[in-house]
């Protein structure tokens, strides 16, 4: 009885030290991961609550104080956090891939399917919570101006800050992952491009919406540009390729020098 009780001690004090460990090694995408559902949440009951009671009219003084500070607030933050990280890691970039251990690169490939999880993360919330609230919106309001509750969040927010993960992210990977560095992912950067070029697209479906088309009808040719763009996640798969078969010859290598030490 004493040795199975000392076992089942034992099975509990492995089980909770695999989660612990599991927790720790994972701690940035449950710790991002949680900071933009937290701000995705924050801003969909915003919206609820403020918009149609102060958003409705651009020219009036309410809107003027509840949601053009939210849009400049937006705006210096997103560009902030862009150019300050993608600053900081081209500065401190490594130069020397051979100086980086299998071991080190392998957990560096963790972290990037950590980056991506947070994006899938936020780009499922854009999905979920924003992108039917635009299409609903026009359908009830009269589309006086470009800057709306729903355009300064998705718009201007939400979408923009996808390019404000993955500028950063590109930078990273192709300068502390052997694999990337001194060359330049193909999939990667259509990917880049692809959800940055959305932004100036916007332009264009307003001034289509201002000029030709007064309803927000999702099969309208002013919208092809977003499902064009939109296209360019196609690219995670070949990116995942990339990915998963750098992963898979690290592990078998650094299994293998295991099995020779020991």
């Amino acid at each position: 009885m004493a040795t199975e009780n000392t076992q089942s001690i034992a099975l509990d004090s492995s089980a909770d030290s695999k989660v612990e460990g599991h927790f720790k090694r994972n701690r940035f995408v449950y710790g991002f991961g949680a900071l933009v559902v937290a701000i995705g949440a924050a801003l969909r009951i915003y919206l609820d609550t403020m918009g149609f009671s102060v958003g409705t009219d651009f020219y009036s003084d309410e809107f003027q104080v509840y949601w053009m500070p939210l849009l400049y607030g937006e705006l210096i933050l997103l560009g902030g956090f862009t150019v300050i990280l993608s600053t900081y890691l081209w500065l401190t970039r490594e130069t020397d891939a051979s100086a980086i251990s299998k071991e080190l690169e392998l957990k560096r490939y963790w972290k990037m399917l950590s980056i991506f999880s947070v994006m899938a993360i936020w780009g499922g919330l854009i999905g979920a919570n924003a992108i039917e609230s635009d299409a609903a919106w026009h359908q009830v309001t009269i589309r006086d101006t470009d800057f709306t509750p729903t355009h300064i969040i998705i718009f201007y927010f939400a979408l923009p800050a996808l390019t404000a993960m993955l500028v950063p992210a590109f930078i990273w990977v192709h300068t502390r992952v052997p694999a990337y560095m001194n060359k330049i992912s193909i999939p990667f950067l259509a990917v880049v491009c692809g959800i940055l070029m959305i932004m100036p697209n916007y332009g264009f479906n307003e001034w289509g919406h201002t000029f030709f088309y007064a309803e927000e009808l999702f099969a309208a040719p002013i919208h092809y540009g977003f499902v064009f763009l939109g296209w360019s996640l196609f690219f995670l798969i070949p990116l995942a390729m990339q990915i998963i078969s750098h992963m898979a010859r690290l592990i078998s290598e650094t299994t293998a020098e295991g099995y020779q030490a020991s």
